[in-house]
């Protein structure tokens, strides 16, 4: 026995609402490095109590093929992806990997003291650690009662 189900215009219009949303979001919100032929490495940027951390996607590259600068309050990673020989006997069904050069910058939320910074490259993950300021680290102040 077969179910029946009553249409409701509204729904459909929901539905179409949603997925404008969708396109929207996607067309302004979605990283470069989803769209087109733009690379960007997908980043972390998080912080502890005594420094900022910054993580970096970059597989397939090699430690010497990375800059790393900092200018005021603006951590700038750049390199490029390289290409490899390209297969002429082959026919790629899928190719989705992406070359070429690439620059991402970040604005840190805070100050660090770029002479200690830090860099760690492992497994195709960059991790620069910046200590924070003296300015920034929060000060803990002793109430004496009397």
């Amino acid at each position: 026995m077969s179910n029946l189900t009553r249409w409701e215009p509204i729904y459909e219009m929901m539905t179409l609402r949603e997925a404008m949303d969708r396109l929207f979001e996607d067309a302004f919100t979605r990283p470069l490095s989803m769209s087109g032929g733009s690379v960007v490495p997908a980043i972390d940027l998080f912080q502890t109590e005594d420094e900022l951390v910054v993580k970096a996607s970059l597989p397939g590259l090699k430690a010497e093929d990375v800059h790393i600068s900092v200018t005021a309050d603006v951590l700038t990673l750049s390199g490029e992806f390289k290409q490899e020989n390209e297969k002429k006997e082959a026919t790629y069904n899928i190719r989705e990997h992406r070359y070429g050069s690439f620059e991402r910058s970040v604005t840190l939320p805070t100050d660090g003291q770029t002479a200690k910074a830090r860099a760690d490259f492992e497994n195709g993950v960059l991790t620069n650690s910046l200590p924070k300021a003296e300015t920034v680290k929060p000060k803990t102040i002793n109430i004496k009662a009397k």
